[in-house]
């Protein structure tokens, strides 16, 4: 069964204080963190790699009595080459562009091979049905509700049968959210059936966000329920 996971994008951090305000963050009640790692080819837009994770890790080890997931958003042209690395960086998760390979199956097993969680993700013009083929091979589908590649855009409601097409088909999947999601925004994520939120400005940049993390989470855990693939 599913469970509500809210998991703040870093890239809307202030990256100054990166460690302290992900430990906040966490502390406030965010499960995952979402590490946008973009190259300037597959998006217009460069954040961050394997360093970057490596020194956040320090924060956050994986050994610790609750370990945050680490979940790698690989928003990069060539997302074969990158595995081993964000691997041994201390990455969890690792969520590629279906539109990004030519051979999701083999990219696919390269991932689980490091140890990885699987995850892919569609831009707004690719059909959620690209996903079926690939589907029970994967631990995470993302449907991306902004155009990828900068933060701080404005939530696509029309993507929200993608959402709602995945939950009724596959109601034991993680499905993801990523883009302008927030107080205003959730209830329809969270009524089409997304369970993974990534929140990036609505979170970091909140007075309380620890007030945002639990408005969040409390919705998506309704809308699970309602749904009946709640786990709580």
């Amino acid at each position: 069964m599913v469970q509500p996971i809210i998991s703040p994008s870093i890239l809307a951090s202030d990256f100054a204080n990166l460690g302290c305000q992900c430990k906040k963050v966490v502390d406030d009640g965010a499960q995952w963190l979402h590490i946008d790692v973009m190259d300037g080819h597959f998006v217009p837009n460069i954040s961050f790699g394997a360093p970057i994770i490596t020194s956040l890790r320090k924060v956050f080890p994986k050994d610790a009595p609750n370990p945050v997931f680490f979940d790698c958003h690989m928003m990069v042209a060539d997302p074969e080459r990158w595995v081993e690395d964000i691997a041994k960086a201390g990455g969890d998760g690792y969520t590629f562009h279906f539109e990004a390979t030519d051979d999701p199956l083999k990219l696919i097993k390269t991932i689980k091979k490091f140890g990885l969680k699987v995850g892919v993700a569609v831009k707004p013009a690719t059909p959620v049905e690209s996903l079926f083929p690939i589907i029970d091979e994967i631990d995470l589908g993302l449907v991306m509700t902004v155009e990828p590649g900068f933060g701080g855009q404005k939530f696509m409601p029309e993507m929200m049968p993608k959402v709602k097409l995945l939950r009724e088909k596959y109601p034991k999947l993680n499905i993801q959210v990523d883009g302008g999601l927030g107080k205003e925004t959730i209830d329809a994520a969270a009524t089409a059936g997304a369970n993974v939120i990534v929140a990036g400005t609505s979170v970091f940049k909140a007075e309380v966000p620890k007030e945002v993390i639990d408005h969040l989470k409390t919705t998506v855990n309704s809308n699970l329920k309602r749904l009946g693939v709640s786990s709580l």
